[in-house]
C-alpha cells in the first residue's frame, strides 16, 4: 500500500513537472515570443534607417498609466516583460511615408530574418479629382509575420490640411485572408485622419521605441478617427451638368469664404468646440466638392452641450463682431458673425431629442420660431478647402434632411423659413423676451 502511495505521488509530481514545461512552453511561444517579434521588427527597420513609432492601442494604454514613471526612467529596464508580452496577435507600428522609399531593400532583409510580408496598396485619394492619375495605387499598409505573431504598419501620409492619413485595409482577390487575423486590426476598417504627433523615444521592455509624446490624447484621437473622403467623382459629374461658376464674383467670394472658414476652425478649436461643417457649406462639400458661391455665407454646427460663453468674445478678438444673436443656451441659440465683406459666419446649436436631432430658427420681425429636423448622426473628419473639418458621417441622411431628395439640383432662390424640407413651426417668442432672444448689431 505505502508502495502504491509512493508510485502515485511520484506519478502527480511528474504530470504537474509535465504541465508547468508545457505552460512555459506556450509562455514562451504566444507571449514572449511576441517580444521576440518586436525585437526583431525594430532591428530590421533600424537596419534600413527606417522611423516608425508605435500605435498600438493595447500597447500604449499600458504606457499611458506609467508615462511619467517611463519618462523619468533612464534605461526602461524591468525585471518583467509588461507591455510587449501581454496575449495578442499582433503589434501596431506607423510610418511617416515621406519618411522612407526604398521598400524592396526592406522586404529581402525581412525574409533573410524569417518574416513573411504583405503589402496593400489601394488608390490615393488625393488624385482623384485628376482624371489622368486616378488610378494611382499607394501602399496604405504593411503586414511582417514571424513564427504566430504579426506587426501592422500603417502608412500615415501628410495631407494639404496639415494632418496625417491613413487608408482603409482592403484585400484583393489573389491575397491570403488567412495571414493574419485581418478582423481583429485596429486600423484599416475605415481611413483615418490625425494630427501630426511629437514623439518621444523611451525604453520600455529593454527595447527603445518612439511613442506618441501624449499616447492618452493619441488614443482618445484613435476613437474618433473615422475619415470621409470627398466624393471627386460625383463632383465632376455635377460640374458637367451644371458648369461651375468662374466669374471674378465667384473666386472672389469663395477666396473669403476659405479664409473665415480657417479663421473659424481655428477660434473653436483652441477653444475646444468641436464643430462640423453644417446646412449650404455641407452640401457644398458632398455635392461639389467644393464652397456652393451663390451662398453667401458659411454655415457651422455645434452640438448645445458643447457650447461655451467664451465662443462670442473669442470670435471678436479674432475680429469677427457679432451680426446676430437669436435665442438662449436652452432652446433655439443662434450666433451670426460678420466677416470681411458682406459675407458672414453662422453658427447652429443642436439640440438632442430621443430619436432626433434639431436646431431652431428665429424670425426677428415676428419672433417666430422654427425648428429643423435631423436624424441622428454621428461625426467623422474630412478634407475642405485645404482643412481638416468635421461632418455628419451619415452625410446622405444630413443633407436630405436640409434638401430633400433633389438636393442634387442647384437652388439659387432659398428662403430658410419654408425651403428646408425638414423645417417645421416651433411656437413665437414671449415679447417680453425678445430683448433677450432677438439681439441684431
Amino acid at each position: 500500500m505505502q508502495k502504491i502511495n509512493r508510485n502515485v505521488v511520484l506519478a502527480l509530481l511528474t504530470a504537474t513537472s509535465l504541465v508547468f514545461l508545457l505552460f512555459q512552453l506556450y509562455y514562451y511561444r504566444f507571449y514572449l515570443a511576441q517580444k521576440h517579434v518586436v525585437r526583431k521588427f525594430l532591428g530590421l527597420i533600424s537596419s534600413q534607417n527606417i522611423p516608425v513609432y508605435l500605435i498600438d492601442p493595447l500597447v500604449l494604454g499600458l504606457i499611458s498609466k506609467d508615462i511619467e514613471q517611463i519618462r523619468s526612467s533612464s534605461d526602461g529596464s524591468s525585471p518583467e516583460c509588461k507591455y510587449f508580452c501581454a496575449p495578442r496577435d499582433f503589434t501596431t507600428f506607423a510610418l511617416l511615408d515621406k519618411m522612407w522609399k526604398h521598400e524592396m531593400d526592406l522586404f529581402r532583409t525581412a525574409e533573410k530574418m524569417g518574416f513573411q510580408w504583405l503589402k496593400i496598396l489601394n488608390k490615393d485619394p488625393r488624385l482623384e479629382g485628376m482624371d489622368d492619375l486616378s488610378g494611382t495605387e499607394i501602399p496604405l499598409h504593411y503586414i511582417f509575420k514571424l513564427a504566430t505573431h504579426a506587426i501592422h504598419l500603417v502608412v500615415f501620409y501628410e495631407r494639404s490640411g496639415h494632418y496625417l492619413w491613413h487608408g482603409p485595409l482592403r484585400l484583393k482577390q489573389h491575397m491570403d485572408r488567412k495571414f493574419v487575423p485581418f478582423r481583429k486590426l485596429h486600423f484599416g476598417r475605415y481611413p483615418g485622419a490625425y494630427e501630426k504627433p511629437e514623439l518621444l523615444l523611451v525604453s520600455i521592455d529593454d527595447l527603445k521605441v518612439q511613442i506618441p509624446k501624449n499616447p492618452s490624447s493619441f488614443l482618445e484621437e484613435i476613437s474618433h478617427s473615422r475619415f470621409l473622403e470627398c466624393r471627386y467623382r460625383e463632383a465632376r459629374a455635377f460640374f458637367q451638368l451644371y458648369p461651375d461658376d468662374a466669374s471674378l464674383d465667384a473666386v472672389e467670394f469663395r477666396k473669403k469664404a476659405k479664409s473665415l472658414l480657417h479663421l473659424a476652425a481655428m477660434t473653436l478649436n483652441n477653444l475646444g468646440v468641436k464643430f462640423w461643417l453644417s446646412s449650404g457649406t455641407c452640401l457644398g462639400w458632398y455635392r461639389q466638392c467644393s464652397i456652393i458661391p451663390y451662398s453667401k455665407d458659411v454655415d457651422l454646427g455645434i452640438f448645445i452641450r458643447d457650447y461655451k460663453a467664451d465662443i462670442i468674445p473669442a470670435f471678436q478678438k479674432a475680429g469677427l463682431p457679432l451680426k446676430h444673436k437669436f435665442g438662449k443656451v436652452e432652446d433655439s441659440l443662434e450666433l451670426s458673425f460678420q466677416g470681411e465683406g458682406d459675407i458672414k459666419l453662422d453658427i447652429f446649436f443642436f439640440y438632442e431629442e430621443h430619436d432626433h436631432i434639431w436646431n431652431g430658427g428665429t424670425q426677428a420681425k415676428s419672433g417666430k420660431k422654427f425648428k429643423y429636423l435631423f436624424p441622428k448622426f454621428t461625426l467623422c473628419w474630412t478634407e475642405f478647402v485645404e482643412l481638416k473639418v468635421h461632418v455628419p458621417c451619415e452625410t446622405l441622411q444630413y443633407v436630405e434632411a436640409n434638401y430633400g431628395p433633389d438636393w442634387r439640383v442647384p437652388v439659387k432662390t432659398w428662403d430658410w423659413k419654408s425651403s428646408p424640407s425638414n423645417v417645421q413651426d416651433n411656437g413665437i417668442w414671449p415679447v417680453d423676451e425678445w430683448d433677450d432672444v432677438i439681439q441684431i448689431y
